[in-house]
């Protein structure tokens, strides 16, 4: 083969692989310094060099500089290695020129095995190097097959093979062989068969790489992204603000009448995104952020927790499905979210103030002596009654007083005795009073005996009714009432008594 077909050659093989020049001349060498030590039985140390021009191959036996040589082999003396090369010294290795012998059939055959070896591991190389420069890029690629529920993906002609694991695939989506699909690079792996490319499809950078495909102010920078968080299948909230005065960020994202965010959601497989307008003012983003819910009042607290209160018919709105919109509302701000609606702010609120009513310590000023302030002290104390007062139901349980006794009725005795020289003489004389104890006795007597001869003369007339016989029972009347009359009573007409 002449040089210049060798230089071809070489060249098509790059073009093939894909893969610079330099990269398959260097094969080559490796592969035929295999073939040249396998004809070699002294062990020799042996160097290629292919002239990358010309294509000229030159084989080199490399030996190293002693003083004393003991294996000719691989050493030579100093005094030969300065005729070689002046100005060598001890330890240097140098490179001897040598033609060596055709190489038999097992040689070549070996030397074949190594350049593509060699020229498989540069493409390894070169894949790794490549797609580990594009993590968090955006790739298109081919559905090939899928295995234990793992979707490996074409993602470079053939050459190249992306792999979708079950974690980073969306739920509600099933892939199908031939489907082409747009994922994420996220991590570059070095394996036995080559460099492993790990895809997703469930990563939020996912969102993020297709608005700045859809979304011209993005690639551009007018539009920035600020927040992004995302449930994969679900539901995503990003978080946009403008560089540029005078330019909706939220309008440029959604597009004429939504064409944007609907190619996105398209490629989404459905996929419910909000786009919401990003604030330097906190308690402003969160309102923003629980969006498509009204938000009635935020108050940031200090403990990185944001009380919000929404109207009692947003309240669903706000939490969501499952919690999904607070929970996407925290991350997207990060910070975390009470929701409370308006009516259980209003009964907190009242709870607490009258909380802080109890609590609150009553001021009791000190009194001062009454010499001091020179008036009467406020308060005064008030002297206990000398009986006590008797309540409503005291009063009614209490019995009926009792009729005086006789000591109750005797005169009061004076503590001194008028003396006879007192009396003048001459006066007529006044009759002495004096107290009949038993006429007053007979007359308490009868004074108390009057409810008990009643009650004796109603057991009396009893005892005589039931010695009656049945015509003088049967005189008695009843009235038109329904009363009874019994006999010496008068109707009249009108049902009343007549004496």
């Amino acid at each position: 083969m002449a040089k210049s077909d060798f230089l071809l050659a070489v060249t098509q093989l790059a073009a093939e692989r894909n893969l610079p020049r330099d990269v398959v001349l260097g094969a080559i060498e490796a592969a035929l310094v295999s073939a040249f030590r396998r004809d070699t039985t002294t062990g020799a140390e042996i160097a290629v060099r292919i002239a990358p021009n010309t294509g000229e191959v030159r084989v080199y036996i490399q030996k190293v500089v002693v003083e004393k040589v003991a294996d000719p082999e691989k050493e030579i003396a100093l005094t030969q290695a300065r005729a070689l090369k002046p100005g060598i010294q001890l330890g240097d290795t140098v490179e001897i020129e040598e033609t060596p012998k055709d190489a038999g059939r097992i040689a070549a055959q070996t030397a074949k095995q190594v350049v593509m070896q060699r020229l498989r591991d540069a493409e390894r190389d070169k894949v790794y190097e490549e797609f580990h420069a594009k993590r968090g890029e955006l790739v298109t690629g081919i559905v090939q097959r899928i295995e234990n529920r793992s979707v490996f993906l074409d993602l470079g002609g053939g050459r190249t093979e992306g792999l979708l694991p079950p974690p980073e695939q969306v739920p509600p989506e099933h892939c199908r062989p031939g489907q082409r699909l747009k994922v994420v690079i996220i991590d570059v792996e070095r394996g036995p068969k080559g460099a492993q490319v790990i895809v997703s499809r469930a990563h939020r950078d996912l969102i993020r790489r297709l608005f700045e495909l859809e979304v011209p102010e993005i690639v551009n920078g007018t539009v920035v992204i600020r927040s992004l968080a995302r449930e994969a299948g679900f539901r995503s909230k990003v978080a946009v603000e403008a560089r540029q005065e005078c330019l909706d960020a939220v309008g440029a994202c959604v597009g004429l009448r939504g064409i944007r965010i609907q190619n996105i959601v398209n490629e989404l497989q459905g996929e419910k995104i909000d786009v919401v307008q990003w604030n330097n003012d906190t308690a402003t983003f969160i309102a923003h952020a629980l969006s498509p819910a009204q938000v009635q009042s935020v108050k940031v607290l200090e403990n990185g927790t944001a009380e919000v209160v929404v109207p009692d018919r947003h309240l669903s709105l706000a939490i969501g499905r499952e919690g999904q919109n607070a929970r996407l509302a925290a991350r997207l701000t990060g910070w975390r979210i009470d929701i409370k609606s308006a009516s259980e702010a209003l009964a907190a609120e009242a709870e607490r103030a009258g909380r802080e009513t109890e609590e609150r310590p009553v001021a009791v000023a000190a009194a001062k002596p009454a010499e001091e302030q020179g008036a009467a002290p406020a308060t005064q104390a008030v002297p206990p009654p000398a009986q006590p007062v008797a309540t409503t139901e005291e009063a009614t349980a209490q019995p009926a007083e009792a009729p005086p006794g006789p000591a109750d009725l005797l005169p009061a005795e004076t503590e001194e005795a008028p003396s006879e020289e007192a009396v003048p003489e001459g006066a007529p004389e006044e009759p002495q009073s004096t107290f009949d104890f038993e006429a007053w006795m007979r007359e308490h007597q009868q004074q108390t005996a009057g409810p008990l001869r009643f009650a004796e003369e109603i057991f009396t007339n009893r005892g005589k009714a039931k010695e009656k016989g049945p015509e003088d029972r049967g005189k008695a009347k009843t009235r038109k009432g329904g009363r009874r009359t019994h006999p010496g009573e008068q109707e009249t007409e009108g049902g009343e008594e007549t004496p």
